[in-house]
């Protein structure tokens, strides 16, 4: 149970890129992994970090063989969906005062509303200096939330369908409240607060990356504590799972290996710390040029010649919606972690749809392992799916497939997974590195 305690924390800590990152690095210097920088030349057995913008993160284990002859990446991203803070937020409407939001990810709108928030992230002042912010956590202390149209109002609400009777717009964070007839005096107020706590003004917010999230500790489920309920399990779930498959590695494995935790999966891997941007290249050449071995053709040949897990969930099978599945290629909760030779959505559009040489590998090293695993697919053709990292890294040339943990709730503030599988995801990933 030590893996799933890591994990809970894990998750309580990293509700936002920025703090997964740092909650990893905090792991990975216990485990004696060094932040490149440190090193001059890299040799086989060393152990090291670096990190892309504080919102990315890579761990290297220097194997040896060169890295030209490829690397055994496991890779996952740590961004999950929420709501962002707009950057002008702070508004009044009679007498209460709302931080006005935009929702990152795919969310059902309705999920967001009447539940306890918190707010984390970092504002930057224009002199360079930096305030973290974590509020709504403490639990005795004040949260946020939005609220809702009581029912006995709400009968033309309820004539909408569920993905229009709470508009985006709406998804407003109830912030203050204002008992004086001055006008935005409550605003007033708050925005003392800020400066009062935490040294921002109104202008601040302007350079803040401010995130709601659901407040509250990840907790077992059910009366056998079989299951875990928490916020952001997709993909934070396969992110710890995959980090601590390569810090507890023993010895020097031939080829280098790579737990890679990225940014903006949610939204299409787009921005700086996504995949789907210089970020794989620029974070491997660094390895490269410490090893002596860098050129632009060795670069181009070691990311043809790599093989990677994109360590990312998948929806289990719903007992409650069995329709929306095919059951024989279904995932189920429990049944161990889930490969994924496509993903995309209908006509497999957005999937880098893996090689079966490359799968027929992984089905034996995980049988010599003694993993328990499941293939599958996310549901019935033409009902829907989602892109992954995948694509990105097969861009390469490499050999990619998706796995990772089934899970209940996905996209939900409150999602659901099993312990037995975030086992199996761990064991995966470790046979993968030492194969």
């Amino acid at each position: 149970m030590d893996l799933i305690n890591t994990y809970k924390t894990f998750l309580n800590n990293g509700k936002t890129e920025r703090e997964c990152v740092t909650a990893a690095l905090e792991l990975a210097q216990k485990a004696g992994f060094r932040d490149i920088a440190e090193f001059r030349n890299l040799k086989a057995g060393d152990r090291v970090y670096t990190v892309y913008h504080d919102k990315a993160v890579a761990f290297f284990v220097i194997g040896e063989k060169d890295i030209e002859e490829g690397i055994n990446f496991v890779t996952a991203h740590i961004d999950s969906p929420r709501l962002d803070l707009k950057m002008k937020p702070v508004q009044e409407k009679d007498g209460i005062v709302y931080l006005d939001t935009h929702y990152y990810g795919g969310i059902k709108n309705y999920q967001w509303v009447t539940i306890p928030l918190a707010l984390h992230g970092v504002v930057f002042r224009k002199d360079g200096s930096r305030a973290d912010i974590v509020f709504g956590e403490d639990e005795d202390g004040p949260v946020l939330t939005i609220s809702d149209i009581l029912p006995h109002m709400a009968q033309e609400q309820m004539k909408k369908t569920a993905g229009e009777f709470i508009p985006g717009e709406s998804l407003d964070l109830i912030a203050a409240l204002s008992t004086s007839d001055e006008k935005d005096a409550g605003k007033k107020a708050l925005l003392d607060i800020l400066e009062k706590e935490y040294g921002i003004k109104e202008d601040d917010l302007l350079s803040a990356e401010l995130e709601a999230v659901p407040s509250g500790k990840a907790r077992s489920l059910g009366f056998d504590s079989s299951m875990i309920l928490a916020y952001g399990q997709d993909d934070r779930v396969c992110a710890l799972t995959s980090l601590m498959a390569i810090l507890e590695m023993k010895g020097t494995p031939l080829k280098s290996a790579c737990t890679l935790l990225v940014d903006k999966e949610e939204i299409g891997s787009t921005g700086m710390s996504g995949m789907n941007s210089m970020l794989l290249s620029s974070l491997v050449s660094e390895v490269m040029d410490k090893k002596g071995e860098y050129s632009s053709l060795a670069l181009s040949r070691a990311l043809r010649n790599s093989h990677m897990l994109s360590s990312d969930v998948t929806a289990a099978f719903d007992p409650q919606n069995p329709e929306l599945y095919d059951k024989a290629n279904a995932s189920f909760l429990g049944k161990g972690v889930s490969f994924e030779k496509y993903t995309g959505s209908r006509g497999k559009s957005g999937s880098s749809d893996a090689n079966p040489e490359f799968i027929a590998r992984l089905r034996k090293i995980m049988d010599d392992a003694g993993v328990r695993y499941q293939m599958n697919e996310m549901s019935k053709v033409d009902v829907g799916g989602g892109g992954t990292i995948a694509k990105f890294a097969a861009w390469y040339g490499m050999q990619v497939i998706d796995c990772g943990v089934s899970v209940l709730s996905m996209h939900s503030p409150w999602e659901i997974t099993a312990v037995s599988d975030i086992i199996s995801a761990y064991e995966a990933y470790s046979a993968f590195f030492s194969a």
